[in-house]
């Protein structure tokens, strides 16, 4: 059985939304997916049009890049709902010059309150570089901090490297 809030983290290209994907899946529930991408260029396009692909048509789709909480709330509370990723939505509040503390509160509580089970998908932001801009660094900190709070709450969190799936809390299921 699916725990209540799952945190999926891992680099870029690690395999986190596949296995992500396959934990909803697996669970048999509807699936609803809230995606934060926004596709600024061909790249961009092409890899959001993959994950489509890669997902197939069974799941409920919701493109959401800020409002999250709101998208998260107009789910059927029976779905497993996957967000796919909390690294672009706070990458897109900080390029809005939204409120990160409030926006990130918000969002712990609307996963926590939800009525079905919900996967996070995020990235794994402090085994890189320290970024060598100020910018850089305000997001890798706030990505840190949203990753702590979430995994605290979290039945499960799972690292996922080379598509290789390791739970740091909880039990695979």
């Amino acid at each position: 059985m699916l725990p209540r809030l799952t945190l999926v983290l891992g680099g870029a290209a690690s395999g986190k939304s596949r296995f992500a994907e396959s934990l909803a899946t697996a669970s048999k529930l509807p699936r609803s997916y809230i995606a934060t991408a926004q596709a600024f260029d061909d790249e961009m396009r092409e890899k959001i049009a993959k994950h489509q692909q890669d997902r197939g048509e069974n799941w409920r789709t919701t493109e959401e890049p800020l409002n999250l909480c709101q998208a998260l709330q107009s789910q059927p509370p029976n779905n497993v709902v996957l967000i796919d990723c909390l690294t672009l939505w706070l990458s897109n509040l900080l390029m809005a010059q939204k409120n990160i503390s409030e926006n990130s509160e918000n969002l712990l509580a609307a996963v926590t309150e939800f009525g079905g089970p919900v996967i996070c998908v995020s990235n794994e932001t402090g085994l890189g570089v320290i970024p060598d801009t100020p910018l850089g660094r305000r997001f890798r900190n706030a990505q840190g901090q949203l990753n702590q709070d979430i995994a605290a709450r979290a039945d499960l969190v799972v690292l996922v490297t080379a598509g290789i799936p390791l739970a740091l809390k909880g039990q695979l299921p």
